[in-house]
């Protein structure tokens, strides 16, 4: 498996990890933004990446029969993490802020499902997509992203298995530190928030 240091050259080698001040998918704020489209526009390091996250899904004995991802940010991972399990993946989308399957996607009843992210910050969307897998008769047996940036604080509700784990603080927009709210926000993700 990549260590920590190698997963993140990954992601500077990539311009990845960028520094200044962000509105996350969730809505909190941070002075630190890990942009995984960067750095899985790279088929090469992509594959690296989803490998050694495969390997570790594997170590721990899940067995696995289908991967399925929310979009936007887990479509490119959640697929090759199924080609290096060697199994069909699938992606939900929000259809009135609610994952549904779309585009003739299903989960055979009882299928052991793996739901991969790129980044899990505070395991909402994450959770979100678990129980939309139970939803539509999946079991879902774990989790995987590249990076747990709660460092380890969110709770999936099953196991998660992440590259790595960064402890990056990320505030409501209330509650901002004063030299984060100097610096004027911008919203890199997928997903179009008010601020």
């Amino acid at each position: 498996m990549l260590s920590h240091e190698q997963v993140l050259d990954e992601f500077r080698a990539a311009g990845a990890l960028l520094e200044g001040h962000f509105v996350l998918s969730s809505g909190l704020h941070s002075a630190r933004y890990l942009q995984c489209a960067r750095v899985l526009m790279d088929a090469k390091r992509a594959e690296r990446l989803c490998s050694s996250l495969a390997n570790a899904v594997r170590a721990g004995g899940k067995d696995v029969e289908l991967v399925a991802s929310p979009a936007m940010g887990g479509v490119v991972v959640g697929y090759e993490m199924g080609r290096q399990l060697n199994v069909p993946a699938i992606f939900f989308e929000r259809v009135d802020g609610k994952f549904a399957l779309r585009r003739g996607f299903n989960i055979e009843k009882g299928a052991k499902v793996l739901m991969v992210e790129d980044i899990v910050t505070t395991g909402l969307s994450s959770r979100e997509c678990i129980a939309a897998i139970e939803e539509a008769g999946g079991v879902c047996v774990a989790a995987a992203c590249l990076i747990n940036r709660s460092g380890g604080k969110a709770d999936v509700g099953v196991p998660l298995y992440a590259l790595t784990a960064l402890e990056i603080p990320a505030y409501p927009a209330d509650a901002l530190p004063l030299e984060l709210a100097a610096i004027p926000a911008i919203k890199p993700g997928s997903r179009n928030l008010k601020t």
